[in-house]
This record gives C-alpha cells, sequence and structure tokens, in this order.
C-alpha cells in the first residue's frame, strides 16, 4: 500500500480512516505543526509524532499511515525509538558509563549514546576488566573468589575443553544463593514474585516478598535432601512456570542438585527421551494443568513416559482425584516432612563455577534434541544480559510468557531476581484479554514475547482498553518479526522499543541484541550482544570484513562467558568447532543462522542456514523456523 508523505495529508484522509470530523481536525492541527517544526519525513518528526500525536486507542490504521508516512522514502531500517540523551544515563549502562567510561575508553568517551559501540567493543578486547565490572555491577557473590575472571586457551588451539578460554576458574558459586541475597538492590520485604490464575482476573494479584519467598524455597530444599539423592543429582521439572515450579527450580539449585528442564507441552515418548538422556533421578509435576476451563493431563504423561520417582502438585491447590504410583509422593506429603524445619535458612550448596546447573535441550526439529548443560557461570551470563540490553534494575516488574523447558524460564528467573526485579507470572494463556489486565494490573515494566503472540493479541485486539503505560520496554525472541505487528505492539505502550534479542540454549542468553542508547528499528537488531564479537561468513567460508554490509552464515568468537563447552549426547567440537575457519589465532564457533549486516548498520535475521529442517515430518523453509532462545 502506498502512504501519502505527512505534508500531503488533509483532514479528510484522517477521517476516512473512521476518526470523528472533530478529533481529526485536532490530529491534523497537531501533524502540520509537528511537520513544520521538524519537517515531514525525519527521524525527529516521528518521534515527536509517537510520543505526542499517536495514543493506543486511535486507529492502527492511524498509526500506519503517520510511520510509513514519514519513512516513505527513508530507505532501510528506519528508526521507530530514538532514546533521549538524559534518559540513556539514567540506564545501567549509562550509569556505569558516567562513572568510569573514561577509565575504560579513554579520551575517546564522550557520553553513553555516543560511545556505546566503543564500549561493545571494549567489552570483548577487555574480557577480564569488562566481567569484572559487570559481576560487581549485580553484586554477585562467591563462597571462593575465582583466581582470575578468564584464562586464555592457547592461540591456534581448536580442540580445547575451554573454546577460547576457561572463565572464572577456581570459584566456588551458588546462583540459587546469590537469587536469594540480600544486598543494596533489595530488602527483605522487597516484592519478587506477583502472579496470577487464568480466570481470576477481577480478583486482588497473589504477590511474594524476599521474606516469604526465601522460606518456601529452604522449605524445598530441605524436602529434597530428604529423598536420598546422590550429590549431583538430576532432578526434573515438568510442568507450568507458576510460582510453584520456580521455588522447586531454585531449591534445587541451592541444594546442589542439577535441574532437568522439560516443556510441559511435551508428550510421553519427549519426556522419556530427556529423562533417559539426563539420567533424572525424580521429577517434579502436576496432576493437570489448567487453560480456561480444561484440564490437560499432565501426570499421566509422566507416568506414560516410565519416569523416575515423581512428586506431584495438585493444580491449583484441588486435592487429588487420581490414585499416584508406588513410590510417587504428593506435594502434601512431601512438604510434611520438613514441616518443622520452616523458615529455617538452607545452606546453600557451593559448587564450582564449572558444575552443572541445569540441563536444557534443543528444540529436537531435526533428530534427537541436544541435551545442553548449563554451568554455575552460565545464569551469570542471562542476567547480563538483562542488565545490559533491557536495563532490568531494582523496581521493574519482568514478564515474560514461557516455560521452564526452554531457556527463557530459567533465563527469566535469572534476569529478574539477580538484578533486583520482581518477576511476574501468569498461570494461564497469553493470548487473551486475561493476560493484558495482568500486565497492566502488575504494572509490568518489561514485556517479553515472541512474534506469534504479538500476532494472536493484534488479530483479536484483546489489549484494548487496558493500560500498558508503566512499560518501559518490550523483549523479543524466539522468532524472526514482522515490522506491522511490532509498530501495533510498540503503540500499545505508548511507543516503548523492542528489545529484540537473538541467541541460544548453549549461550545462555544472546549473542546479538538491540539497546536503550541506540535507535532501533523494527524486526531489526542494533548492536552485538555486549561481551560478544559475531562475524558473518562470506561465500569463500571466511568472515567478511567486521562493519561491511553483508549476508552470510553468523559465526562467534569463542570467548562467550557463560557458554556451554560441552554436550551430554554429541561432540561438541563437532557440532560448533568442526570444519570452523580461524580470527586472529581463535577457531570460530558455528551457530547456524544466516544474517544480513545493513549499510545503517542493522542486522536482521534470515532463518537457519540449512535449506530446510524437518518438523514433525513436514519440511520448513528456513524463515518460519523458530530460533532456539524464547521457545
Amino acid at each position: 500500500m502506498a502512504y501519502k508523505a505527512l505534508d500531503s495529508i488533509r483532514r479528510s484522509d484522517i477521517e476516512g480512516l473512521g476518526i470523528p470530523a472533530e478529533l481529526a481536525e485536532g490530529l491534523h492541527e497537531r501533524l502540520t505543526e509537528i511537520v513544520r517544526t521538524y519537517g515531514p519525513a525525519t527521524p525527529d518528526t516521528w518521534r515527536n509524532i509517537s510520543k505526542r500525536l499517536l495514543t493506543p486507542d486511535l486507529p492502527f490504521s492511524f498509526h500506519q499511515m503517520m510511520y510509513y508516512g514519514c519513512y516513505r522514502d527513508y530507505g532501510s531500517d528506519p528508526p521507530a525509538w530514538i532514546p533521549d540523551p538524559e534518559n540513556a544515563i539514567l540506564t545501567n549502562i549509562g550509569q556505569l558509563l558516567e562513572r568510569r567510561g573514561k577509565e575504560f575508553l579513554g579520551s575517546k568517551y564522550k557520553d553513553p549514546m555516543s560511545s556505546f559501540s566503543d564500549f561493545q567493543e571494549f567489552s570483548v578486547s577487555n574480557p577480564e576488566v569488562y566481567w569484572k565490572a559487570l559481576l560487581d555491577e549485580m553484586s554477585i557473590s562467591f563462597s571462593v573468589a575465582p583466581r582470575c575472571i578468564l584464562c586464555e586457551s592457547p592461540f591456534g588451539e581448536s580442540h580445547s575443553s575451554y573454546p577460547g578460554g576457561q572463565w572464572l576458574p577456581g570459584a566456588f558459586v551458588n546462583p540459587a544463593r546469590n537469587c536469594l541475597s540480600l544486598n543494596c538492590k533489595r530488602g527483605l520485604d522487597d516484592m519478587v514474585v506477583i502472579w496470577r490464575d487464568e480466570g481470576d482476573d477481577d480478583l486482588p494479584l497473589h504477590r511474594m516478598t524476599l521474606r516469604e519467598f526465601c522460606a518456601e524455597v529452604w522449605l524445598v530444599a530441605h524436602a529434597i535432601k530428604t529423598l536420598g539423592l546422590d550429590k549431583g543429582s538430576a532432578i526434573a521439572i515438568d510442568m507450568p512456570m507458576d510460582v510453584n515450579s520456580v521455588v522447586i527450580y531454585l531449591a534445587i539449585v541451592l541444594a546442589g542438585y542439577l535441574v532437568v528442564s522439560i516443556a510441559d507441552s511435551f508428550a510421553a515418548v519427549e519426556i522419556s527421551t530427556r529423562l533417559k538422556i539426563s539420567e533424572a533421578k525424580a521429577i517434579f509435576t502436576q496432576d493437570f494443568i489448567i487453560r480456561g476451563d480444561k484440564s490437560l493431563p499432565l501426570y499421566s504423561r509422566i507416568v506414560e513416559a516410565q519416569s523416575p520417582m515423581a512428586i506431584v502438585i495438585p493444580s491449583r491447590g484441588s486435592s487429588f482425584s487420581m490414585r499416584l504410583r508406588d513410590g510417587d509422593i504428593s506435594w502434601h506429603d512431601f512438604l510434611g516432612r520438613v514441616e518443622d524445619l520452616r523458615e529455617r535458612e538452607f545452606a546453600a550448596v557451593e559448587q564450582s563455577v564449572e558444575a552443572f546447573t541445569n540441563i536444557l535441550f534443543s528444540s529436537g526439529t531435526t533428530g534427537e534434541p541436544k541435551a545442553i548443560p548449563w554451568t554455575n557461570a552460565t545464569p551469570f551470563k542471562a542476567a547480563a544480559d538483562a542488565w545490559c540490553h533491557m536495563d532490568i534494575h531494582k523496581g521493574d516488574i519482568v514478564a515474560w510468557p514461557t516455560n521452564l523447558g526452554w531457556m527463557m524460564g530459567p533465563w527469566l528467573i535469572y534476569a529478574s531476581l539477580l538484578n533486583g526485579a520482581s518477576m511476574a507470572l501468569y498461570n494461564g494463556s497469553p493470548l487473551g484479554s486475561g493476560f493484558a489486565k495482568f500486565v497492566q494490573d502488575a504494572k509490568v515494566t518489561m514485556l517479553g514475547v515472541i512474534p506469534s503472540i504479538v500476532r494472536a493479541w493484534k488479530s483479536t485486539n484483546c489489549t484494548a482498553g487496558c493500560d500498558w503505560s508503566a512499560i518501559r520496554c518490550f523483549g523479543s525472541t524466539g522468532e524472526a518479526s514482522n515490522v506491522d505487528e511490532y509498530l501495533w505492539l510498540m503503540g500499545r505502550a505508548n511507543y516503548k522499543p523492542v528489545i529484540e534479542i537473538c541467541g541460544g540454549t548453549e549461550i545462555g542468553g544472546g549473542f546479538i541484541s538491540g539497546s536503550l542508547l541506540q535507535a532501533q528499528s523494527l524486526a531489526a537488531f542494533s548492536t552485538p550482544a555486549m561481551g560478544c564479537r559475531l562475524f558473518i561468513l562470506g561465500n569463500n567460508g571466511y568472515p567478511i570484513p567486521e562493519n561491511v554490509p553483508g549476508i552470510g552464515e553468523l559465526a562467534l568468537y569463542p570467548l562467550m562467558f557463560g557458554a556451554s563447552n560441552t554436550l551430554l549426547n554429541a561432540d561438541h567440537h563437532d557440532v560448533y568447532f568442526k570444519g570452523m575457519p580461524f580470527w586472529k589465532g581463535r577457531v570460530l564457533r558455528r551457530h547456524g543462522d544466516v544474517f544480513e549486516r545493513t549499510s545503517r548498520g542493522y542486522y536482521h535475521a534470515h532463518g537457519r542456514a540449512d535449506d530446510t529442517m524437518n518438523l514433525g515430518g513436514i519440511k520448513s523453509a528456513p524463515t518460519t523456523i523458530p530460533m532456539d532462545l524464547g521457545r
């Protein structure tokens, strides 16, 4: 559709969108004033239109008329959101750079916005200084401090156990203890979890303070110890992501065991595969999953999968209507074992930073799923991405519809709690008006999405009438996004930015993202993630020059904090490094996505490098395949 230039739009054009004449006249007057001041087609024009003219209750067709009219001749990557210098200084990175920018960058440092790209380069060229600063900013504490931040591997080595180098050698730590710790970011009476069950949309929200949350985690950790499992045993979780599953997740980690993440949507055969690969010794699950007026069996799938001992939680506090297998335990009886220990602190089991804390799985769309272990360092990569790119800090309320079976579940826990923020959990479908109202009532400040959810919201207009003005930014991952749908999304929150992030389970977060210190274009990434260096491989299989436009398979510099260095059921070197080119003495890491770097410095994802992938026997083009991160 061809859109008129803004200086050609008449009041009748606005009325033609169904806007009443009096309102159309007022809108046209304000549009004329903005165009007179900033011109008809500049980024400043759009910034003022989005802040001063557009509101969520106006027809989306008017938003489209303004955006596409402003940028009709702009070319690729028009900025949909432009940072304000005063607000940029108040971000986490802005504050860090104001204090230490000259120390990090010397005379090159000007201000947080102008110097952001230089700081990103600093984060990869000076990893020891950068990661020491980040761990300090997040108040991460170790029971045994690392000997150093990074012990680099010899150059030219391609088969090292530590691709690129060993992070935090000698350190002992417990990520769950750090999630529960008192520090400058929070006190015992601060809220850490806010939640609501689907169907209770008009009831008050449930809230839990850090004091209450710690007591719940400690109690479950004490109860886990009564199971008599060997140290470091794997314990699976297969249930919706609600307050119970979050408590269980942290209790397993606090007690020194290994979480096995299994999505609650899986069939019995998929559950069985993951239990066998991980050698899980127990599993936490639920009798049913409640969605609307439907009760979807879950425990029966666990039984069919021939799981080990199951601890079974009744859905929404209901009593059991089924008989448990011999050896399985009800949630009530499980907690009853340690009722006398309620509110008694559990002493965290501190382990080597290289010890496994979570086994997650790739989607398995091309065969047996890869079993990817997260070490005790990986949670800090997840939290660092949130700190740097989504600016999560004390006072934020973070919601991201996901599941512990996909990496964004654990990511949400660590991104929120390690940064002093609160998690907002909706126990139900995120596709309807109930979730939209929850975002309003919880006053969510960072809302994570995947494009298919946004598509559903837009098609049903289920957010209509909801006040999302508390949102400071959106996060998006999991699939290739759509410009029009994300223009609509921004408009629901008075044009707050969408921070795209792409990465993988084996990375623990993102390798490419957006930033609140850079202009953001829709369906595009503005920067490599902090601490990551990207390469686009040319037709000859070698990197094209950095910062030169081009398209090709993306490769990663191997020095990435928190990234995997082993797989449980495949050869890590063969999967990620075999046959990859070297750059300055380091073998590059394969990721498998095709990326384009544009002339304006943005990045676009073009799906997997494979021509097709097999999804349940159906061949799909790469642009339709969701990436691991955000599932």
